[in-house]
């Protein structure tokens, strides 16, 4: 079994590295690296497999693989394979799959470690690989943005690197559990660096223009699985030790709400879900005994949702409204949508109905505000009018013009749809919204009339704001906070908070 749990991070890497020398096998690969990863999630969580290796006598470096590695390997394994298959027919290079693999791989890492320094490494491989897919496009803008990227996560990880060393001076030990009984300061670096990484509270505020600016199949990696090996530890934390638990619960209630405020009055597709990813993210951290099924029902979604959004004919809701979208795409587009609003039938309900059993109970209004505010959001995306378009030699024509394309300024009408959705993207949405229907296997048990009744109550109200209220308004939030020298102040502030947060909760 050791050798198992260590194949699910060394075989993407070895294999990331021969796509170079088969370049002819490169989809191949990658997708036999994703399956592979899938079948190991799938069957840590059937065993319920638990086992701790050792990999060094001293130091305290060792592995943790249980059903919580489970989860997260398994949707890095679904989101993975869904993403090769959508890019199968698009011509990515060998360096694509090669990266993506490397990046497969040393996620996979993060979810079985337990110490600080295999962590660290399997942080900065992730940080590079990601860094060279959001620039893949060798666009101007995507250069800036993947440095951009690279700079933030760097400057936490020297942050991260500070807080292990007063660890290891503590207790000679770089073990996760080294944390309790280390000076406060060494948790609140440790804590501010990983927090930066996941995207979480304003410290992901880097999130929405690295997630929208990338490529789709880049997006759904970063916002379906790169964030969730930030996410990993501080739950490992906050499971392992009580006094952590408080915080990580604090900050993940944060984020819930910020992330809604942000989606809800945001015009663009891609931010729209890149600040919900701050949102869910909040979800998963409030409730971190619950958050191995949140993971993966949200890692579907999400994923789902930017692989749609790359094939939309616009990002801005006012044209989409305007235009309308294909019935092909606004199928899973709404599956999609619905599951994560909470949805009955679908991953998304038995896994907020799992988070919200397990809060406590200062948690509960604003988690069940920020529930609501998810429905007001995705109601965007749900209720976007959706029919066959047609297309002219000039571009598409609205629905409503259709009468007047006899006019010669019109162009010729041609008899298909604004494009072509190619084959791979349906075996993309197959594993993807496959897997929320199958999910509900997962917790049948959370099929009560009482929670089916609060569920649809919840998405009915969000849908009824958004419908008489939100729909209409029309209001820009400042961008100050994301910009590249605010994101390292910012970081500054929130160590300094805190310091005194766990001088406050987590100290005797």
């Amino acid at each position: 079994m050791t050798t198992i749990a260590l194949a699910s991070f060394a075989l993407p890497l070895f294999m990331g590295f021969s796509i170079y020398l088969l370049p002819k096998f490169d989809r191949y690969l990658a997708l036999g690296v994703a399956i592979f990863s899938s079948a190991y999630g799938f069957y840590l969580l059937l065993t319920k497999l638990s086992l701790a290796p050792q990999l060094l006598d001293n130091f305290g470096v060792t592995l943790l693989v249980d059903e919580l590695s489970g989860y997260f390997i398994l949707t890095n394994g679904l989101v993975t394979a869904a993403v090769v298959c959508y890019c199968w027919q698009q011509n990515k290079s060998a360096f694509f799959y090669s990266q993506a693999i490397v990046l497969h791989g040393s996620v996979n890492a993060t979810f079985i470690c337990n110490d600080f320094i295999s962590l660290y490494v399997a942080l900065e491989v992730i940080g590079i690989a990601s860094c060279l897919l959001v620039a893949y496009a060798r666009t101007d803008r995507s250069i800036w943005v993947a440095l951009r990227y690279l700079f933030i996560g760097n400057t936490a990880m020297l942050f991260y690197l500070v807080g292990v060393a007063l660890v290891y001076q503590a207790h000679h030990s770089f073990a996760f559990t080294g944390l309790r009984g280390s000076p406060p300061e060494a948790i609140a670096l440790i804590l501010m660096a990983i927090l930066a990484k996941a995207g979480v509270f304003i410290l992901g505020l880097w999130l929405p223009l690295t997630h929208s600016e990338a490529e789709s199949p880049v997006s759904a990696l970063l916002s379906a699985v790169v964030v969730k090996a930030g996410v990993y530890p501080l739950v490992r934390f906050a499971l392992m030790m009580p006094e952590i638990d408080p915080l990580i619960r604090i900050f993940g209630v944060g984020s819930a709400i910020l992330g809604v405020i942000y989606a809800l009055f945001e015009k663009d597709t891609k931010r729209t879900l890149a600040f919900s990813t701050i949102s869910q993210l909040g979800f998963i951290l409030a409730a971190p005994f619950a958050s191995g099924f949140y993971v993966l029902s949200h890692g579907l979604v999400k994923s789902s949702l930017f692989l749609i959004a790359g094939k939309l004919p616009s990002r801005k809701f006012s044209e989409l409204q305007n235009q309308g979208i294909s019935p092909a795409l606004w199928v899973p587009l709404a599956i999609a949508g619905l599951s994560i609003s909470g949805f009955p039938l679908l991953a998304g309900f038995g896994a907020k109905v799992v988070a919200m059993k397990n809060l406590l109970p200062w948690q509960e209004i604003p988690m069940n505000v920020a529930a609501v505010g998810t429905a007001i959001y995705f109601a965007k995306f749900i209720f976007l009018p959706h029919q066959r378009q047609l297309v002219t030699d000039t571009g598409p024509i609205a629905p409503q013009l259709l009468h007047k394309a006899e006019d010669p300024k019109a162009g010729n009408l041609k008899s298909k749809q604004e494009s072509e959705i190619p084959l791979g993207f349906w075996f993309a949405m197959l594993i993807l919204i496959g897997g929320l229907i199958l999910g509900n296997a997962f917790d049948y048990k959370a099929y009560t009339l009482a929670n089916m009744g609060k569920s649809l109550v919840t998405v009915g109200i969000g849908w009824a704001a958004y419908l008489i209220l939100f729909k209409r308004v029309a209001l820009k939030l400042p961008r100050t906070l994301e910009q590249l020298e605010h994101l390292a102040g910012v970081m500054s502030l929130m160590l300094i908070a805190l310091f005194w947060m766990v001088l406050g909760v987590v100290m005797p």
